[in-house]
């Protein structure tokens, strides 16, 4: 079981997230916003970091950045999971240091596939 943290401004958002998350046997930690994200990030060094995009305070990029940049926390894989779909949007994402990049709305196996595959349970990893 891994901890993983799931940073989104949506209620909504954040409830399904959770529930595919804990579906899929880990523990869910939640923040609001990117600025809550990154302190949490340095609080609890999660496993992995769903983090949206378009938020208050810090946005996703900024919130991935900050964290990628943190000796503490650079070596924690974020997904960014917005719906943001430009590929320069995509782009940017990943320059900030995201492992990967998901557009909502997703399918609960596309999540699943990528959390695998960050935590080094997918079937490439093997």
């Amino acid at each position: 079981m891994a901890r993983i943290l799931i940073v989104d401004d949506s209620p909504s958002q954040l409830m399904g997230i959770r529930r595919i998350v804990e579906k899929l046997g880990h523990e869910a930690l939640t923040a609001e916003d990117g600025s809550a994200g990154v302190d949490m990030a340095k609080r609890e060094k999660p496993d992995l970091i769903l983090m949206d995009v378009v938020m208050p305070n810090l946005n996703g990029f900024q919130a991935t950045r900050s964290i990628n940049r943190d000796p503490g926390t650079q070596h924690i894989p974020i997904v960014l999971v917005t719906t943001k779909d430009q590929d320069t949007d995509r782009v940017w994402g990943m320059r900030q240091g995201a492992k990967a990049y998901i557009t909502k709305p997703f399918s609960e196996s596309e999540l699943a596939e990528v959390v695998a595959l960050l935590l080094g349970s997918g079937p490439e990893a093997a």
